[in-house]
């Protein structure tokens, strides 16, 4: 399958990217993906319409998601791959972690209202399509356009990050609900982004450790955020963990994010891929049940 163009990981406006499902879908096509996963944040509610946008362009539409998980004292996140969205236990365990969204939302508008910049609150949720998906890009997106800062690098630079102004802790799913929801809706559970997580090489195998031990089978190498030596450190991880390999832009907006859809190199050779032992003609559902 070298000839195929993966990208599994993006986000629509139905978590915090700026795009319909449709209009990603689309522009995932023109830039050559061939298999997508639409992974929205805690939420799969976008799914329906990006399989009905998929229908006719040649690209495979996987059904994705990512889930925020608290692990100690970081908040990392978990990509759900070939999931059944509607599978009962997923469906309870993403609707818990979007309820307290909403309630997070709330003491980062207090924090912000104290240093002066009032109104955040429904600054925010101009930029949100489900009220209970609101989350840190929402308020980025409302302080840039305010001209406090001049893009979401800089945003989470000086705000919403621990330490920052706007910056509230919150107590996400669990690692083991967090996989156990994905592997019960059939699907493989991926550690994101592992190298935007701030921890040294130790906590990093212990998390790792974790993950596997829990039932985690993928982690994210190639990803947008990822530097070249990155690339290569996860590599070798992966192989030491012996876990499959994933590759994502991790796109959010054609502004804001930093690769675009299908703009990525291959994984290592190193790797084995998440996606080698796929038929993709079954996987890549045509719908969203």
């Amino acid at each position: 399958m070298s000839e195929q163009n993966f990208d599994l990981h993006c986000h629509s406006n139905v978590s915090d990217g700026v795009l319909l499902p449709a209009d990603l879908v689309a522009r995932a096509a023109d830039r050559g993906v061939t298999v997508l996963a639409l992974t929205d944040h805690d939420d799969v509610s976008g799914l329906p319409a990006a399989h009905a946008a998929a229908r006719g362009t040649g690209m495979k539409l996987i059904n994705g998601v990512e889930i925020s998980v608290t692990w100690g004292v970081h908040t990392i996140h978990i990509i759900g791959l070939n999931i059944d969205p509607q599978s009962p236990a997923l469906v309870a365990g993403l609707a818990a972690i979007r309820s307290g969204r909403e309630e997070r939302a709330i003491k980062m508008a207090e924090q912000l209202t104290r240093i002066g910049i009032p109104n955040s609150l429904a600054g925010a949720y101009r930029y949100v399509e489900n009220r209970n998906s609101i989350g840190r890009m929402h308020f980025a997106r409302y302080l840039i356009d305010l001209g406090i800062v001049k893009d979401v690098r800089t945003v989470f630079k000086r705000y919403l990050v621990k330490g920052k102004p706007g910056y509230v802790p919150h107590q996400w799913a669990g690692m083991a609900d967090a996989i156990g929801w994905i592997t019960a809706s059939g699907g493989q559970a991926v550690l994101a982004h592992p190298g935007r997580y701030t921890m040294g090489e130790g906590k990093m195998q212990e998390l790792l450790t974790e993950f596997k031990s829990c039932g985690g089978t993928g982690i994210e190498v190639v990803t947008g955020s990822h530097t070249v030596e990155q690339y290569a450190q996860f590599a070798r991880l992966a192989k030491k963990f012996d876990l499959l390999c994933s590759r994502g832009s991790d796109f959010h907006g054609p502004d804001e994010s930093y690769k675009d859809l299908g703009q990525l190199p291959q994984l290592p050779e190193i790797c084995t891929p998440i996606w080698q032992d796929w038929a993709l003609s079954e996987t890549a559902r045509d719908t969203a049940s």
